[in-house]
């Protein structure tokens, strides 16, 4: 089992390709997508959800709470520095079919090569401690806040895209994509406002 190497200067398309070759099966497990990268891998775990729920995958019901968990987990686990992750048994159980996994990694495959061509190392005080502490714990709030706003269109995505930037700030050292994905989850927290706003607005 290898891990992603970021000095290649791809690593979102590095996760995007090895889970594609996953989705190769008929049904994926969430076991099979975290232990592809490693018990230790965090951030490579991280943006197996964060990638799934920007992806047209959300419009699953329930799929965006499930990824919404898995997250808030992940990235409680990643903020205190814990060796190895841990999941509950019935979120690893959870099953995927191939072709919805690959389908969904080819949609989002230009918007990762994008990303990688634009990491630099930068701004390090989101990158490095005690500042990197910062996007670690937002990114606890997105995946929390999913479940919550399962019903509230473009929510759980724009948090997922959120929680992606945060992690492609982690593997690229790069900290403008944390405050990239600072200003989509004040993007995200307006959406709720607004649809009750259209709903209830006189």
């Amino acid at each position: 089992m290898t891990e992603i190497d970021t000095a290649q200067g791809h690593p979102v398309e590095d996760i995007v390709n090895r889970l594609s070759e996953i989705a190769e099966q008929e049904t994926v497990t969430l076991r099979q997508l975290v232990e592809a990268f490693g018990t230790a891998s965090f951030v490579p775990a991280l943006m197996v959800p964060a990638l799934l729920v920007v992806s047209p995958l959300s419009g699953i019901p329930v799929f965006s709470s499930v990824c919404g968990l898995t997250i808030a987990l992940i990235a409680l686990q990643h903020l205190f520095s814990r060796d190895h992750l841990w999941l509950p048994e019935f979120l690893m159980k959870r099953t995927l079919k191939g072709h919805q996994l690959r389908d969904a990694m080819n949609h989002i495959r230009k918007i990762a090569a994008w990303i990688d061509r634009h990491s630099k190392d930068r701004l390090k005080l989101l990158t490095r401690k005690p500042g990197v502490y910062v996007p670690r714990a937002l990114a606890v709030l997105c995946g929390a806040a999913m479940p919550f706003l399962e019903l509230v269109p473009f929510s759980s995505s724009i948090l997922g895209a959120a929680t992606l930037l945060f992690a492609v700030s982690f593997l690229a050292r790069d900290g403008v994509y944390a405050l990239a994905g600072i200003a989509v989850m004040t993007v995200a927290a307006s959406v709720p406002a607004f649809v009750l706003n259209s709903v209830f607005g006189s």
